[in-house]
Parts: structure tokens; sequence; C-alpha cells
């Protein structure tokens, strides 16, 4: 009740539960208010990377047009948000408005790339050239005594060489800096020749894909290595091999440091295990494939489509075997990859199809003039173009 002091003023008695009870709900309303905002602007940034995500693009706007004088190049790679420019006689690393990180001169008949982290290399596939270099340019030029097959680098610089000759074959592993950190040599008369070899992103652990016809068929044998010191324990490093009969395995890769993926004939085997990889996944492929790609997190394979306005069936699958997406190409493609942002690019010189995880054909063009490579930017609209003469920002629309 209210009360009149000796000052004239009332007083006003108050019950400290229901104040607390009033504070309470006070706080309440103000959270669900808070929950309920935050809700909505969820759904709105999921209702507009969806509408993205569905919408398809007929044409594009070009924002930034740079010309280039190194027309006879018609190789490139993208190296971290750089771009290797590459062929016989040098390489270059430029950002997409064409300042030049480095330039490295050599001469190579046959170059390929192979990247990793902040490391590249350059390697003359028949040739004896290997050339490592990073953001700041050339680390070390290695000379090797064999023709080179097929090279694979790590993370932190580490590269794994296969060399071939007529009766021997030899796999070297050297640092950054040139230094031989292990080697093996296969010899033709013990019915066995290395097809492939893979190199963990950390550096530690090498596969091999060994050919065998030592049983009068052709058979496949892949074997790990552990550079760390789990390895170190085991016989020559080995930490596990898997025979496989009458199964020709032409190519493996690491996707991670824990993660192989071998592609047979017929089928898809993907190892697991951050030590002593093991078997995880054995995916059959029921139809001929045309070709197959991937990346750090999905795999894709091409096979002729049933549709007969179209010319192949793209069907992309995640690490686990489970198809995630699948949609038809019209186009006759040279060319097919993941970009950056995991879209599927399909192209030759003149045409492009892009499409996206949900199925969806984003983009499909025909270019006036020779097209190089597509490189995904930021923003689900935003591209790098490179043509023969130019190399164009571009913003689809």
């Amino acid at each position: 009740m209210a009360e009149i002091n000796k000052k004239g003023l009332k007083t006003v008695e108050v019950n400290q539960e229901e104040l607390e009870a009033q504070i309470r709900q006070h706080r309440r309303k103000i959270i669900f208010r808070v929950i309920e905002i935050t809700a909505i602007i969820v759904i709105l940034v999921v209702a507009v990377e969806l509408l993205y995500a569905l919408r398809s693009f007929t044409s594009y706007e070009i924002r930034n047009s740079i010309e280039r004088n190194n027309t006879d190049v018609a190789k490139f790679a993208q190296f971290n948000d750089y771009i290797i420019e590459y062929s016989n006689d040098g390489a270059a690393c430029v950002t997409h408005s064409r300042d030049i990180l480095w330039n490295q001169s050599y001469e190579m008949s046959a170059p390929h790339v192979d990247v990793c982290g902040k490391y590249v290399v350059i390697y003359d596939r028949g040739g004896t050239e290997v050339n490592v270099l990073g953001e700041k340019g050339l680390q070390c030029k290695i000379e090797t005594t064999l023709p080179i097959q097929t090279v694979s680098i790590a993370s932190q610089g580490t590269v794994a060489i296969l060399m071939r000759g007529e009766a021997e074959a030899q796999i070297k592993l050297f640092d950054k800096k040139g230094e031989e950190l292990a080697n093996g040599k296969f010899y033709g008369e013990q019915g066995s020749f290395p097809l492939d070899i893979a190199l963990s992103k950390d550096g530690k652990k090498l596969a091999v894909n060994m050919i065998d016809t030592s049983q009068g068929a052709v058979g496949t044998t892949i074997s790990f290595y552990n550079f760390g010191s789990v390895g170190q324990s085991q016989i020559d490093n080995n930490v596990g091999t898997y025979t496989y009969n009458d199964l020709l395995i032409p190519e493996i890769e690491y996707l991670s440091d824990s993660q192989m993926i071998a592609f047979g004939t017929g089928k898809i085997l993907l190892f697991e295990g951050a030590q002593k990889p093991e078997l995880s996944k054995e995916i059959i492929l029921e139809k001929e494939i045309q070709s197959y790609f991937y990346n750090d997190k999905y795999i894709g394979i091409v096979y002729d489509s049933v549709d007969t306005d179209n010319l192949w069936h793209v069907k992309v699958m995640d690490l686990k075997g489970k198809t995630v997406m699948e949609n038809d190409i019209s186009i006759a493609y040279t060319k097919i990859e993941f970009l950056s942002n995991n879209e599927i690019c399909a192209s030759n010189e003149r045409e492009c199809e892009l499409f996206t995880l949900h199925s969806i054909k984003k983009f499909a063009y025909t270019f006036e003039k020779p097209l190089y490579k597509i490189i995904a930017r930021d923003g689900a609209q935003n591209y790098t173009f490179i043509f023969k003469e130019t190399t164009e920002e571009v913003r689809l629309k």
C-alpha cells in the first residue's frame, strides 16, 4: 500500500519476488525476439543462396579485361589465389589482374604441374628436370638420372619423383631444398613396375601403385609407406600392401593426409587412415566411363548419356560413394574438372558448361575466341575467363 513520508513523498511497497519474475519475463521476451530476428536473417540468407544455386545464366558481363602478350601459352593452373602460366620454355605466377609474382625459365618438352598448399612443382614428363617453386619463386631445381614419369608435391614442399628407364624404375623423395630424403629401386625381371605414386598432403605418407604381370595376368599392388614415427618401426617403412588380381589401377591420389583414392578398371577404391591406410569403400562402376575427376570432397565420373540430345552423363559422388549430383553434358568436352567452389566445369576450345552440386546447369556458352581455362572467384556469379589473348574478370548474368 502507498504511504506518505515526512517529506510528503509517496512510497510504494514492492514485492521482491514479483519484481524478479517481471524481470525474467522481460529477459525472455528479449531473447525470443533476438532468436526470431536471427532465424529470419538465416532464412533470408539460405533463401538467397538457394536462389543463386538454382539459377541459370545465359550470358556474362566483362568487369575487367587484360591483354596478354604470351599468346603461345596454352597451359594454366590455379595456385591458391594466383594463376600459373606455363609453356615449354618457362612459367610465370601472376595475380588475376596480371601482377607478376615471379618468372621461371627452363627448357622442357612436356611440362606438367602439381600444386599443393603453398608449393608448386613443374616437371618435364619424359625428361629429367624438376622445378620446385613457392609464392616467392624457385626453391630448388632437381636433375634426375632417369626419365620422369610423374611427380607429386606435398604442402610443405616435399617432392616424390617416379622415374622409369628400360630395365628399372626409381622413386625418390626430396625436401624443398633438393636434399634427398628416401629412395627405392624396382627391376623389370621381378615382374612388376610402378605405374603411379601418391604423396600425402603432409609429405609423411607415400603410396606406390605397381602393375604386376608375374602370375601371367595383369594385376595391381598398392603399397603404403609411412616416413613418420609409425613407419620407422616397419620394414622399409611399409605399413600396408593390397593386391588386386585381374584389376588394372592406372591412377592413385591422396585427397588429404588420411584419404587416398585409386581408379581401377570397373571400380574406384577409397582408403582411409592417418597412419596405416585401410580400404574403406569400394565403388563398383556399372558402366564404362569416359573420364573421371576429383577433388578433396567429391568424385566425378562421365559416361555415355541415354538422352539422344546429349553426349555424356556426369555423376558426382561424395567420398562415401553417395550420389550428390547428376546431369547431362551436351558438348564434346576435352576437359572436365571441379572448380574451387565445387562446381563442375566441362569445356573445349570454344564451349563450356557449368554445373552445380544441386544438379543445375548453371551456365552454358559458346565463345568467339579460344578458351583456355575458367577459374571461380568470390561470389556466386564471379569468374575469371582465360582466353588466348586476354584474361577477363566476368560476372554471369
